[in-house]
C-alpha cells in the first residue's frame, strides 16, 4: 500500500454556477469513492480551483492524468506537487469544497513556490508549508 497525493491548480473554461459546482462535486464524490481517494478542491469565483487529491497512487495518478487533466470544464491544468505521503490530511473527505478568493488561492501558491535556483528538474514534492496552510485555511467550514 503506497499512499499519495497530489496537487494541481487549473482555471475554469467558463465560471461555473452554484448548481453546476454542486453537480461537479457529487460525480467527484461518487467517482472518489469508488477509487477511496480523499482531497479537497478550492475554488474561487474568478474560475480558479486548486485541488489535493490522496490514496493509493496508481489511483490519485489515474484519477489526475487519465481523469482530471482532459475534462473539457477547465484548462492551464498545472501540478504543483506530488508524490508518497505518511498519512492523508483529508481523511473525512471524498471530496471536501471551500470557496475561495483569488488572493487566498495566490497566498497558498507563495507558499509551494521555490526560487528558480532551488527547483528540481523533476516533479517537486509537495512542500510542508502548503499542506499545513491548506489545513489552516480549510479549517471546518468546508462545504460538504
Amino acid at each position: 500500500m503506497s499512499l499519495y497525493h497530489l496537487v494541481y491548480q487549473s482555471r475554469a473554461l467558463v465560471p461555473l454556477t452554484a448548481p453546476e459546482l454542486a453537480q461537479l462535486l457529487k460525480q467527484a464524490r461518487a467517482h472518489n469513492r469508488q477509487l477511496l481517494v480523499t482531497g479537497v478542491l478550492l475554488h474561487a469565483p474568478d474560475g480558479r480551483f486548486l485541488q489535493v487529491l490522496e490514496g493509493e497512487e496508481a489511483d490519485v495518478r489515474q484519477l489526475y492524468y487519465e481523469h482530471i487533466r482532459s475534462d473539457p470544464r477547465h484548462y492551464h491544468c498545472q501540478v504543483l506537487g506530488e508524490g508518497r505521503c505518511a498519512e492523508r490530511s483529508f481523511t473525512k473527505w471524498d471530496m471536501g469544497c471551500r470557496i475561495a478568493q483569488a488572493k487566498d488561492i495566490n497566498a497558498l501558491l507563495q507558499s509551494n513556490a521555490l526560487p528558480p535556483s532551488a527547483r528540481p528538474s523533476t516533479q517537486p514534492s509537495i512542500r510542508p508549508e502548503l499542506m499545513k496552510q491548506l489545513l489552516d485555511f480549510v479549517g471546518t467550514k468546508t462545504i460538504r
